[in-house]
């Protein structure tokens, strides 16, 4: 869930090629499935959790215009994991932005319903979301976007190989504030 109780500051990680890739297993009764055509109230449903929209409307209106016209791509970049009723309760996209005519890979949209945090679903959902981008993009440098209000994810990013970008103004387009988020999140680190 976020942190909005402290600056919102965009951050940007990146993780270079030849980065070894992590591992972390599944708690019992969970796995990654890929998205099928009807799956984005589900998304919306755990972004809307995890408090990234105030309305799962809202959310839902995104992913139907950021990523469902893209279906054959959508099914092969979006994971969910769900439980053994098949409720999904955590979600993760491996997408891309550009920046003029330069194509940067880029996870985005990682979230875990807060019922279903802290058992470390997250961890072994970034863990095999890195693997499925090197299977998808190849082993190449790949972006995460996220923001100060998500300071304890950015520690599980870290531990997946990704490192604060300070030295790139927009890659893929985004606003690069991470020196100054790094000022506020620093003692949360």
């Amino acid at each position: 869930m976020l942190d909005k109780s402290i600056p919102y500051y965009r951050i940007l990680l990146k993780r270079e090629p030849r980065t070894d890739i992590p591992y972390a297993a599944l708690p019992e009764g969970y796995t990654i499935v890929r998205y099928e055509p009807g799956d984005e109230e589900a998304w919306a449903s755990i972004e809307t959790a995890v408090l990234e929209f105030d309305h799962e409307q809202q959310a839902l209106a995104y992913v139907k215009e950021r990523f469902v016209p893209y279906m054959e791509e959508l099914k092969r970049r979006m994971l969910f994991v769900q439980d053994e009723t098949g409720s999904k309760v955590a979600t993760f996209t491996a997408w891309w932005n550009y920046t003029g005519e330069r194509r940067y890979p880029f996870m985005h949209w990682v979230a875990v319903k807060p019922e279903a945090q802290g058992l470390g679903i997250g961890k072994a959902l970034v863990a095999h979301g890195v693997q499925h981008m090197v299977n998808i993009e190849g082993d190449v440098t790949m972006y995460i976007p996220t923001q100060t209000w998500s300071h304890k994810a950015i520690r599980m990013y870290r531990w997946a190989g990704f490192d604060f970008v300070v030295d790139e103004p927009k890659p893929g387009g985004f606003e690069n504030q991470t020196e100054q988020g790094i000022e506020v999140i620093r003692r949360l680190l």
